[in-house]
């Protein structure tokens, strides 16, 4: 079998966290008091999270997690996509589901049993638009390879896999087996590098996954390009992954974003916006938009312009799940 086959069963399907987002707006004191890491992501504990929640105030609730939100872009975009990912047995797992199914996202993954419960993210949304993730990823990061549709696997053009979900063990074996899986059925592997703390942990691995060739398709942003490869210039760092990933994409913020495939070079400003109010999911719908231009076969200027307009959207308002009808921006912005 091979990713060239008419119609798999699906465009993607992705591994990632399930856990629900919540969203408030904060001072940027509130930041240095409560000692986050601004701008960043922080992984907390059960007593942590409920003592950054209490501090919140208002909030916003909405089903996230990385990997989910790429999905729910595709899926808009009319991508046919699943997801694989471990909810509790509680109120907020059965809320994630319910999102992530409504969404037109194949779940089944069954809930898990006990404690902990379901995960979330708090995030913290100053005026500037900067999230500040602190994430306590709960029943997620107990994902057993006993709970992957294998089959649903090697059915699918693309296996994504979110970088955050390789920290804990549980999951980064699952995950491996489904390279494993997804290889083995001519499949082609994404993987999204999340951020530099997941790299300073565990880019032994990754730059591993690499050399073995077990990586087709790499997301990473400037900052997380740099700690992968060990080269602060951005395009020496570019230039170092040549010849061993097919095709790399790398954001740049408001500098837009940089693709190299098969040797083939493209990219793209950053969308013009008027005012950036949350930049939470930014990264995940570019993904999005870039991964629907990739499994339909757009040339690669394309991928990255969908990329950029979808980012564009997300960060236009609060949340990170798309507001408006992405294929109809696509349709009129990019053909």
């Amino acid at each position: 079998m091979s990713d060239q086959t008419p119609d798999p069963r699906y465009d993607v399907i992705a591994i990632g966290n399930a856990i629900v987002d919540v969203l408030a707006h904060s001072r940027d004191e509130a930041i240095e008091e409560l000692g986050l890491t601004r701008g960043g992501m922080t992984l907390v504990d059960t007593a942590r999270a409920a003592e950054l929640y209490a501090h919140m105030g208002q909030t916003t609730q909405v089903s996230g997690g990385s990997a989910a939100n790429t999905l729910a872009g595709l899926a808009m975009l009319g991508a046919r996509c699943a997801f694989i990912g471990q909810v509790a047995d509680d109120t907020l797992g059965e809320v994630f589901a319910h999102d992530v199914r409504a969404a037109d996202i194949a779940f089944g993954t069954p809930a898990r049993a006990g404690d902990p419960p379901t995960g979330r993210c708090l995030i913290f949304v100053t005026d500037d638009a900067q999230r500040t993730m602190n994430t306590f990823l709960g029943a997620s990061q107990f994902l057993p390879a006993e709970a992957l549709d294998l089959d649903a696997i090697a059915d699918s053009a693309v296996l994504y896999l979110e970088g955050y979900l390789w920290d804990p063990e549980e999951p980064r074996l699952a995950m491996r087996k489904a390279i494993e899986t997804a290889k083995g059925a001519g499949r082609r592997v994404a993987f999204t590098l999340s951020d530099t703390f997941v790299i300073d942990r565990h880019g032994d691995d990754f730059r591993e996954l690499i050399a073995q060739g077990q990586v087709d398709i790499l997301f990473a942003n400037a900052v997380e390009l740099a700690s992968l490869t060990g080269i602060a210039d951005f395009e020496e760092g570019l230039a170092s992954l040549t010849g061993k990933v097919p095709v790399v994409v790398a954001t740049r913020g408001e500098h837009g974003a940089v693709a190299i495939a098969h040797g083939e070079r493209a990219e793209v400003p950053a969308e013009p916006i008027e005012r950036v109010v949350d930049t939470t999911g930014a990264g995940d719908l570019f993904a999005a938009g870039f991964l629907f231009g990739h499994v339909r076969g757009r040339p690669l200027a394309d991928c990255l312009r969908m990329g950029a307009i979808c980012a564009r959207e997300v960060i236009s308002h609060f949340g990170a799940r798309p507001e408006v009808d992405l294929a109809g921006l696509i349709a009129e912005q990019v053909g």
